[in-house]
């Protein structure tokens, strides 16, 4: 009995770990570790628009594709705010980017928006992909989609790419805080170990 509890738990955790790893064939078009992102400039919710260049003294930047239908997104919601609360007073601020076609979700509409990030309070730009033009340089296939960039003298750096941690059901039941040990090393100068994971999610609407 000893032996097939083991035996059930080893596979769990196995599975755990292949379901955030990424094949080759699994990584979309779109920019890989190492590239330099574009700039962009979208509009936030509050109607200004936003560009990375804005940032004058970010060191870097949490990019996260979101968006308020999609229950992966939901449950990550608080995470992605605490995300925002620890590490922009340390350089790297949350931009979230909602890159869905409000045709076919028409909650994730700019006011729709509006009142999302108002009653979950984001601290965070909150900003739509209206023409749905930047996910798609990015490779963002998933709500949520984490690139985590770092800024460089030939610019925005991609550092990570993939899942914010390993347990999307449960915050207190995660046992690899991928985006903020990604953030933690490059803060220390170090490089980052795991640079890419398998964002768990909804598919992008086009």
């Amino acid at each position: 009995m000893k032996k097939l509890v083991k035996l059930v738990s080893a596979l769990t955790v196995v599975l755990l770990i292949s379901a955030f790893t990424v094949n080759k064939e699994e990584l979309g078009e779109g920019y890989k570790i190492g590239d330099i992102a574009e700039d962009f400039s979208l509009k936030n919710i509050d109607g200004k628009m936003v560009s990375l260049s804005d940032y004058k003294d970010a060191k870097g930047f949490i990019v996260t594709f979101t968006c308020n239908t999609c229950p992966y997104a939901v449950l990550y919601e608080d995470r992605i705010i605490n995300l925002d609360k620890k590490y922009a007073p340390k350089g790297y601020p949350v931009i979230a980017i909602m890159p869905n076609n409000t045709d076919v979700k028409p909650g994730d509409n700019l006011e729709a928006m509006k009142s999302r990030a108002q009653s979950k309070g984001f601290t965070f730009p909150y900003l739509i992909d209206k023409n749905q033009t930047v996910y798609p340089k990015f490779g963002a296939t998933k709500t949520p989609h984490v690139f985590i960039l770092k800024k460089t003298v030939e610019g925005n750096q991609v550092k990570y790419i993939g899942a914010i941690d390993d347990n999307y059901k449960d915050a207190s039941a995660v046992s690899a805080k991928y985006v903020e040990n990604a953030v933690d090393a490059l803060l220390d100068g170090k490089e980052v170990a795991q640079t890419v994971t398998k964002a768990i999610g909804c598919s992008i609407k086009v």
